[in-house]
């Protein structure tokens, strides 16, 4: 006798779903769709470099190229740009080999001599020097960090490097924006371009417009051969990855809070904030003509007030005009 009842056959809808996802897709659709997303990436590196002078004629760019999904769309998309931009620079590759247990060391430098692309790996044991000093069970990638940061510094002016290109994309300016709201008390994020902390070195975020889930996309498609992050059983910062989940949702429930979020970093009003240093609140006096940055003492802003009743009335489904 069955104890248990028969299985219920999937429903037509359940079944043709299925279907169509297991459904070999058109090559030509493929094809289409990635050379459009490498199109966007390519605007967007673009845009990014020209809006913070990024690269200059005659820059010789180090690539940090850990084998995730970022640096190699970093890498891969600078050398097409390259090829196109109307000012020359170098593009070299540059991996730290840190001899973590089980480090795949042939993968990169195999995919680097097929595409004919300049690289250097750098060999370092900075793994031994972590589990040395950082007790079993302690956060290592502090130590880590500082460490890789150190080899790579001395690397880039071993090679002659004008400027140090790192894969953190807009995702990760935005989680580190609210990492340091939450936690730092600080509005600050990872910059497009910054001088390093060493003051020997300027550091670019060519990828800083572009969407991880673009890249994530555009490393399947180019069959990029990933090295994943695990290898040394290192601990996921579990604030950031808290921080990101909660971007995530904000997105699925209000589709374009996170654009309004990005737009802020690049729109300052630093005498509507209360730093001193950036604004000389002393200095204010009553100037008897109209300022449209002005404080409006009692009232609303009429155009916040309205980006919200856009906002609720989209999530809601229902159109909303703003006030004339």
């Amino acid at each position: 006798m069955d104890l248990l009842p028969p299985p219920v056959p999937a429903a037509p809808r359940d079944a043709e779903a299925a279907a169509t996802r297991n459904r070999p897709r058109d090559p030509r659709k493929v094809a289409f769709e990635t050379n459009k997303l490498r199109k966007r990436l390519r605007r967007q590196v673009g845009q990014a470099i020209a809006d913070y002078a990024m690269i200059e004629p005659g820059d010789r760019v180090m690539v940090c190229l850990s084998g995730g999904k970022d640096s190699y769309g970093l890498l891969d998309i600078l050398l097409t740009l390259k090829d196109a931009a109307p000012v020359r620079f170098e593009v070299i590759a540059v991996n730290l080999d840190q001899k973590q247990p089980g480090f795949p060391a042939d993968v990169l430098p195999r995919y680097l001599a097929s595409r004919g692309i300049a690289f250097r790996i750098e060999e370092q044991d900075t793994y031994s020097v972590v589990k040395r000093v950082i007790p079993d069970g302690g956060t290592m990638c502090s130590l880590c960090s500082r460490l890789r940061r150190g080899v790579l510094y001395r690397v880039a002016g071993e090679i002659g490097a004008t400027k140090i290109a790192l894969g953190h994309h807009r995702d990760d300016l935005m989680a580190t924006f609210f990492l340091n709201l939450f936690f730092g008390g600080k509005l600050k994020t990872m910059p497009p371009k910054l001088v390093s902390d060493d003051g020997r070195n300027v550091v670019i975020r060519p990828l800083c417009y572009a969407r991880e889930r673009d890249l994530a996309r555009y490393a399947q498609a180019m069959a990029f051969p990933i090295i994943p992050c695990t290898l040394c059983g290192s601990q996921e910062h579990l604030q950031r990855k808290q921080v990101t989940a909660m971007l995530h949702e904000w997105e699925r429930k209000q589709p374009g809070r996170l654009d309004s979020i990005f737009s802020a970093l690049a729109t300052v009003t630093p005498s509507h904030l209360m730093d001193r240093t950036l604004f000389d609140f002393a200095a204010v006096r009553a100037t008897g003509r109209a300022d449209a940055d002005g404080d409006t003492a009692f009232d609303v802003d009429r155009r916040l007030e309205d980006a919200i009743e856009r906002a609720a009335g989209e999530t809601a489904g229902i159109p909303i005009v703003p006030a004339g």
